[in-house]
């Protein structure tokens, strides 16, 4: 039984997979060469997205962008996450929150231009002492006449080697809103801004996370995002999207994971017979199968809800046991799928190996397994089992 879904959705749904179908022999060459691809294949990728209609999927239409709903959204996303290396971030979602609070100077400086795909951004939040804590930042915003003065040291910065600007959040230091939060717009070539260094993680993606330095970094207050006070609702805002969309993600590298190890096993003799005819690869990829189909059951329902006005502290809860479930079966589909390749499925080469390491950052980022227990527990105390699961 299919989840019921519009032929328009089925469309898009199809020239996505297509599309992650034409990433997918690049892998290998991305994995042994630091995660980059000649710029000259990337750029042909950007224009396959184009001509795929795929451009700015979370943004409106009046915009510019590809006016998905969020159910829409999801089903590009699985596909992407069918491929790794992050190859599918091709797939360039700009700050879908921010039309609705950004100015007319931001509009024209940086909205629309990252619609067309002139510029891309990146967000620094993060920091050393402050991960899911958000409120735990210790970088300052502090107002000096028509400008803020930026200062701290943030980490992970995602994509800031590919970037053209940054969304900066630092607590103000004075004023009505001391001790709030403020987010900025900055360009990345402002004077102050240092790479720390570049740390090297356990995935190979041609984006880097980097760690940067905010020194003394003026910014007009025309960058200021919304108003002063306002950086925690933005930075939620971003969290809901993100934590949906890696539940996306997890769903196709799941089934990537599935058909690859069930084509292997079908293949693979041991002892005369196809490893497939013994019950332990059977009850492997049985667990993994259930799995898979409980998490995108999850998943849908959250994105359907959320386009049919859902309360928005249920989203939040919502999108928190999607990403928390999705997330966790994704990594014990990875471990088996390792299991079922043996020896193939610790070589680089393999997608096993690879998916093992990329799907592991996805029980952290956008709030640790735990911080997504702690949201649900909260809302379930607020609203209980019912309200949230219908």
């Amino acid at each position: 039984m299919s989840f019921p879904l519009t032929e328009q959705d089925r469309d898009i749904q199809e020239r996505a997979r297509t599309f992650a179908d034409e990433l997918i022999p690049y892998e290998v060459e991305a994995e042994m060469n630091g995660g980059e691809l000649p710029p000259e294949v990337v750029k042909e990728h950007e224009e396959r997205l184009h001509e795929l209609g795929s451009d700015a999927i979370n943004m409106p239409k009046e915009l510019g962008g590809g006016g998905f709903t969020t159910l829409q959204q999801v089903l590009v996303q699985e596909q992407t996450g069918r491929v790794t290396n992050a190859l599918g971030w091709v797939l360039h979602t700009p700050a879908g929150w921010l039309p609705n609070v950004a100015s007319d100077y931001q509009m024209k400086k940086w909205v629309i231009p990252t619609i067309r795909g002139e510029l891309r951004e990146c967000y620094a939040i993060t920091e050393e002492g402050a991960g899911s804590d958000v409120d735990g930042i210790r970088a300052t915003v502090t107002r000096d006449g028509d400008h803020y003065v930026l200062n701290g040291v943030k980490w992970h910065v995602t994509s800031f080697n590919l970037s053209d600007y940054v969304f900066f959040q630092g607590k103000l230091t004075g004023g009505p809103h001391r001790g709030t939060h403020a987010m900025l717009i900055v360009d990345l070539d402002t004077p102050g801004i240092r790479v720390v260094r570049t740390p090297a993680y356990s995935h190979t993606y041609a984006h880097h996370h980097g760690e940067l330095a905010f020194e003394d970094v003026r910014v007009p207050a025309t960058h200021l995002v919304g108003e002063e006070g306002d950086g925690m609702h933005f930075a939620y805002e971003w969290f809901r999207y993100e934590r949906l969309m890696i539940a996306a993600r997890a769903l196709g590298a799941m089934e990537r994971l599935i058909e690859d190890a069930t084509a292997f096993a079908r293949e693979r003799h041991a002892y005369g017979r196809p490893i497939y005819d013994y019950q332990g690869i059977q009850f492997m990829l049985a667990d993994s199968l259930t799995e898979l189909w409980a998490s995108r059951l999850m998943t849908y329902r959250t994105a359907q809800g959320i386009d049919e006005g859902e309360d928005l502290k249920v989203q939040h809860a919502q999108c928190s046991m999607a990403k928390l479930y999705a997330s966790e079966a994704a990594n014990r589909v990875a471990d088996r799928a390792v299991q079922i390749f043996g020896g193939r499925g610790f070589m680089r080469e393999n997608v096993a190996e690879r998916f093992y390491r990329e799907l592991r950052v996805d029980r952290i980022w956008e709030g640790t397994s735990e911080i997504q227990r702690v949201v649900i527990a909260d809302q379930l105390a607020k609203r209980g089992a019912r309200r949230l699961t219908g």
